[in-house]
């Protein structure tokens, strides 16, 4: 069995070729699904410890980009084995760049990120209008909702996406998260949200404490 122990530490020190030797070494004992998904957590407890390298100005964005990109090759190797046992969900979040904005980089990590750790995640993109927010949130009534943005002019999106949740009946049903650049204590009581972040790791633990 692989040891799940120096596993997490290879995806904490972000050691490719430690990660992708042990995944494939793994997969080629032909282990059962229940196996594959320790597998999996011990590659999420991993990204925690990017997570926390990251907060204390020790890991960069870059850094959590290529965590993110890790993560998605150990998931793809593992997938044949996972298939045959349905992952642990813990949630479902509906993500998205808001109108007038077009900087993606933090939302695609934040998704990335909570993906590994167990949330179905739908990412409606970039530029996205308050009316596509909602239609998707009646659609797959997720738990939680991300808006991300960079520029001054997102807070205003962020705010309409907001009131058009309210008036389509669903803002009982969903906590909202707010990311990027601009937004902190005051923007996020004026956009009506539950909570703000400008750090991924920051704002996945939040949903996880939400979902929990």
């Amino acid at each position: 069995m692989i040891d799940l122990q120096v596993l997490t530490q290879a995806v904490g020190d972000l050691d490719e070729k430690t990660i992708l030797t042990m995944i494939n070494d793994f997969v080629a004992t032909n282990p059962s699904g229940e196996d594959a998904q320790k597998v999996v957590f011990a590659c999420q407890q991993g990204m925690a410890i990017v997570g926390d390298l990251f907060e204390k100005n020790e890991y960069y964005v870059g850094d959590l980009i290529f965590a993110g990109e890790l993560l998605s090759k150990t998931i793809e190797l593992l997938k044949p084995v996972l298939s045959g046992v349905a992952t642990q969900k813990v949630g479902s979040i509906v993500i998205g760049t808001v109108q007038g904005d077009l900087h993606d980089i933090g939302k695609n990590i934040f998704g990335s990120m909570a993906e590994a750790a167990g949330f179905d995640v739908y990412d409606l993109g970039i530029d996205v209008s308050p009316s596509a927010f909602v239609e998707k949130v009646k659609e797959v009534e997720p738990q939680i909702v991300g808006m991300s943005g960079v520029l001054t002019l997102a807070i205003d999106s962020m705010k309409k996406i907001v009131e058009a949740i309210n008036e389509a009946g669903l803002r009982d049903s969903v906590k909202i998260i707010i990311g990027g650049n601009p937004v902190n204590e005051d923007s996020c009581k004026q956009i009506g949200a539950d909570s703000f972040t400008t750090n991924a790791a920051e704002g996945l633990k939040t949903c996880q404490g939400w979902v929990n």
